[in-house]
């Protein structure tokens, strides 16, 4: 397990500190809560103390309680699901705006 502690800055300017990470799993001594990161992954800043890095879109795979710790995995989209999502609000403003039910 590294033993860096981690700092998240999510899109909104909240703070999750004091984390330590496995593999691609950050954890968290204190409970997280998903809605924090709705809506709140597009930058994220990943800060090992030493480094700095910005995600530009992230988004929140699962929380998962494990005894006293909070495990918790953030991933980036692929350039593939960003159009995807794209093409999916591009087609829900023409629907909306040709006042057609989709």
């Amino acid at each position: 397990m590294d033993e860096k502690i981690y700092k998240i800055t999510l899109a909104d300017g909240t703070e999750i500190g004091n984390l330590r990470i496995n593999g691609n799993n950050f954890i968290s001594k204190t409970p997280i809560d998903a809605m924090s990161f709705e809506g709140n992954c597009s930058p994220i800043t990943i800060n090992d103390g030493e480094n700095e890095e910005i995600h530009e879109h992230m988004e929140l795979v699962q929380i998962t309680p494990v005894g006293e710790d909070y495990w918790f995995v953030l991933r980036d989209l692929s350039s593939t699901e960003l159009e995807k999502i794209k093409m999916q609000s591009d087609i829900e403003y023409v629907a909306m705006m040709a006042g057609v039910e989709i």
